[in-house]
Formats: C-alpha cells, structure tokens, sequence
C-alpha cells in the first residue's frame, strides 16, 4: 500500500473508530474557591511551547499531510483556523514528502497561510538528521517534533519492527538541529523514565501523547486480517502521563494531549501541570463534518470557557492555574500512588 493511500486510511478510521472518554480527566476535581479575587478581563491566555512564546494555551496538534488533495485541504484549513485565534500548529508526518517531493506541498500549504504562525515540523524516530533539517526547511518550521509509535509501528501491518538506538538519534537530532526539539507520543502515554532520558540529551518539550485519544491501536488493528487486539487498551492515560512527566523534575515544557475533548479538559491538563495542551481529533471532527468557519467558531468558544474557568479558579495567568488545587481520585489516583507520585502536592498547594 502506497503512504498517501495509507494515510487518508488513517484519516477515515480515525473519524470512523472516534475516541473513548478513558484520558483520566474524570478523576480530576477543582477545589473551589468562592473568593477567587480575580475578574475576566486579568486573565491571559499566552504560554510557551519549547521556549517559543505564544498567544494561546492550546495548538492544533499532528493529523496529517503527504495523502494527496484531500489531506492539503484539510492542512489548509487547520492553517486558517490556527491563524484566527494565533495558535500554533503542527503538520502530519513529513517522511512521506521526504520520499515522495510532490507530497511537500499539502505540508507547505500551512506555511504559505500562516507565514507569521508557530508552525511544528513532524518525523518519526528513525529520522536522520538530514532528514530533520529538510523537514524543518520544508515548512520553515519553528520547532520539530520527533514522534514516537511503538505500539503502532508493532499493530501496523507494514509497520517498524525495529526500535534499537532512537534516544541516540534523537540526540543526534537535538544536536544537529537549530530548533527546538518536541518528543511526542502517539497516544500510549509517557512515563517519567522516558521523559527523564529526553530531558538528558538536551529536549526543550515532551508531548505526553496519553491513552484515550485516537487509538491508533486500533486503528491500524482494523488494517490487519489478524487483529493484536492485547494493544487496544494499551497505553499510560493522558492525566496520569501530566503528573509523570512533571514528576521527572527539571526545567522543561511539558504538552498535554490524547482525548481532550473541552475547555475543562484543557484546564485541568493544565492544573496538572502542562504548559499547554495539543488537540487534534476533536478539531478534526469539527473540520470534516461542519467545515472550517465551524471550528473557528469552536475555537473561539474554548478560549472563552478558558477565561471563565480561570476567572472562577482565582487564576490570571497560566503559571497561577499550574498552581490550582486539585483532588485527584479513582485510576488516577491509584496509579499515581502506586507510582510513588504524591497527590497530596496537588491538593494542597
């Protein structure tokens, strides 16, 4: 099978499989203050991603591109809505623009709507740094992120097999490379192992990529004859990936994605820990069935339930809202303490 037939199969199983409400964010619960001392117009919403300044907490995170016409006119609209509300936004992967030039333009196409926008490049793993720097030139993109897809790869009929030696050659990224380096996960969740072996070599962001987003497990188990149905419920949730990757210490941008769905969603994410918070199957939804004036409208809608959320929270800024207290209960809670993460740090803060 050809990558572009490949990856609009992606896009179709995706919309068809939908997502399941198993990130974690259920067991989260905001202490409510009844004297929050904050009004509307204080709060603001900008943050940074990598060390890149920007205006919103939220950025249209990875779908899709190298799929032909229908996957540039899906970039070409996420650019627009992106530039609307000033958020930054990433491409798909760009190997197969890498393999096959005249793929190139359904990622430039963001680029060419966004000229001003924080535009995130895409490769897996097994990318070399040539690769890197013609991804990063391809859509002058302001940071790369450097996916990873195990549990995919391995469920992928024609998938890798092979995993040996990807924290070097991520490091040889990390080098080589001018930009910051995002490290994502696919929606099987980090751990704060993982995150302190990035931190190592130099990560300016982890994108924990959590459990109960779009299951690509799934997705590509439909592809197969013979299902790997073990890895349908495989994955660290996206709530508990928050407080792990926080927990591996260090000075660092931790993003939230995987399942988030809302504008409560976003803001717990963010009273968990993260700095902002990647979305990308929920907007998808939007974009394919009610087009793109829809999304904007959407967009335009979370931001202000943001606000609002904040206001009631005490919180101005995101750095106040990093510091809501939460009670975290139910999986959550459990896992956490299993894990040796105290939850109390989070109750009484």
């Amino acid at each position: 099978m050809s990558r572009s037939k490949r990856k609009w199969d992606h896009i179709r199983l995706a919309l068809a499989t939908g997502q399941e409400r198993k990130a974690g964010f259920e067991d989260i619960t905001f202490i409510h203050q009844s004297l929050p001392n904050t009004s509307l117009e204080q709060v603001k919403l900008d943050t940074k991603i990598g060390g890149l300044s920007v205006s919103s907490p939220i950025f249209i995170n990875a779908m899709t591109g190298g799929g032909g016409d229908r996957t540039l006119e899906i970039n070409r609209d996420l650019a627009v809505a992106a530039k609307e509300l000033g958020m930054a936004i990433s491409v798909g992967s760009q190997m197969s623009a890498l393999k096959d030039p005249t793929e190139a333009e359904s990622y430039r196409v963001i680029r060419h709507i966004y000229p001003s926008g924080i535009v995130i490049g895409n490769l897996g793993s097994e990318a070399t740094i040539d690769q890197a720097k013609a991804a990063v030139d391809m859509i002058d993109a302001n940071v790369l992120q450097i996916h990873l897809n195990v549990v995919q790869e391995l469920t992928m009929p024609e998938g890798d097999r092979n995993f040996c030696s990807a924290l070097t050659r991520i490091e040889d990224i990390v080098k080589g490379v001018s930009v910051p380096i995002i490290v994502k996960e696919v929606g099987f969740g980090m751990n704060k192992e993982t995150v302190a072996k990035l931190l190592s070599i130099g990560v300016s962001a982890v994108d924990v990529g959590g459990f109960g987003g779009t299951n690509f497990a799934k997705i590509e188990n439909n592809r197969r004859e013979s299902a790997f149905s073990f890895f349908n419920d495989w994955g660290i949730p996206t709530t508990v990936s928050i407080a792990e990757a926080k927990a591996a210490g260090g000075e660092f941008s931790v993003l939230g994605s995987g399942g988030i769905q809302n504008s409560l969603d976003i803001v717990k994410a963010i009273a968990l820990g993260a700095d902002a918070v990647g979305v990308a199957g929920y907007f998808l939804k939007i974009l394919m069935k009610e087009g793109v004036e829809a999304l904007i409208e959407e967009l335009h809608l979370i931001h202000r339930e943001i606000a609002m959320i904040m206001t009631a929270l005490g919180a101005r800024n995101m750095k106040e809202l990093q510091q809501a207290p939460i009670i975290i209960s139910g999986k959550t809670h459990h896992w956490l303490n299993e894990r040796k993460i105290d939850t109390k740090q989070y109750s009484q803060r």
